[in-house]
């Protein structure tokens, strides 16, 4: 469902009426030629194919005169169809697992320095506290998320710990230190667990999933109440979720 249309940003709708006129037909325009086709003045059209060249989206012809698509959308395609990919081949191990456990199960991708959850499938319980897709939540303390950061580049990851922590309860770590060295146990134990680090009597198991070059480029987790999840259910939990996960990234490419 679109917003309506009143909340356009003009300077954002040009950029892209001018990134959507070519086509098959015109691979390749001048300005004049975009100024034309989209009803702009020609100042302000060479101002915005420059701001699309400088961030990739556009890039000159071989004959430095015209303008054609540039190599950033591809990268924002792949992405796009990766993360439908992903999803498509999700959906089976996570029904699996919510049929085998009756608990809510998630699928999450890292964004932005935070967990982005793409699905979830409730179980049939009435009390169900979890994530919906759409909603961001934060790494260091959520079960998906503590996977993401274990499997982050070094840079990356101090680069992370080195922003700030929030304490959501008493149970969050917030010290670098601590952190790292639970990272380094979820290496090496191959899932990760949210024990009320984010919400009071809410725990969560989380596995990674891995693309064709052994890269972690998604999370599946269950959460649902501690009262239900005790901490004698989790390793059993945690072995069917990482053998589901390990189903998923064999078929997204990935062979151990």
């Amino acid at each position: 469902m679109k917003d309506p249309i009143e909340y356009n940003v003009r300077a954002v709708e040009r950029a892209l009426q001018i990134l959507g006129c070519f086509d098959d037909e015109h691979p390749e325009r001048g300005v004049s030629e975009i100024a034309q086709e989209v009803n702009l003045h020609k100042a302000t059209t060479h101002r915005i194919v420059t701001t699309l060249v400088n961030y990739g989206f556009l890039e000159r012809a071989t004959d430095g005169q015209k303008y054609r698509l540039g190599l950033e959308l591809t990268a924002l395609g792949l992405k796009v169809l990766r993360r439908m990919d992903l999803r498509r081949e999700a959906l089976p191990s996570m029904r699996m697992l919510v049929e085998r456990w009756d608990e809510a199960c998630d699928l999450s991708v890292f964004d932005q320095g935070k967990v982005f959850y793409i699905e979830v499938i409730q179980g049939s319980h009435a009390l169900t506290i979890v994530a919906t897709a759409g909603q961001r939540l934060p790494a260091h303390s959520t079960a998906s998320g503590k996977i993401f950061l274990a499997h982050l580049p070094t840079s990356e990851l101090e680069d992370f710990l080195n922003g700030p922590l929030v304490a959501y309860t008493g149970k969050t770590l917030t010290s670098p230190e601590k952190i790292r060295q639970q990272l380094a146990e979820i290496r090496t134990q191959g899932y990760s667990v949210d024990d009320q680090e984010t919400e009071v009597g809410i725990r969560a198991v989380a596995a990674p999933i891995r693309d064709q070059t052994g890269k972690v480029v998604a999370a599946m987790s269950m959460p649902c109440p501690s009262s239900r999840m005790t901490i004698d259910r989790v390793p059993e939990i945690a072995r069917d979720l990482i053998d589901a996960t390990q189903v998923v990234s064999r078929r997204m490419g990935w062979f151990k």
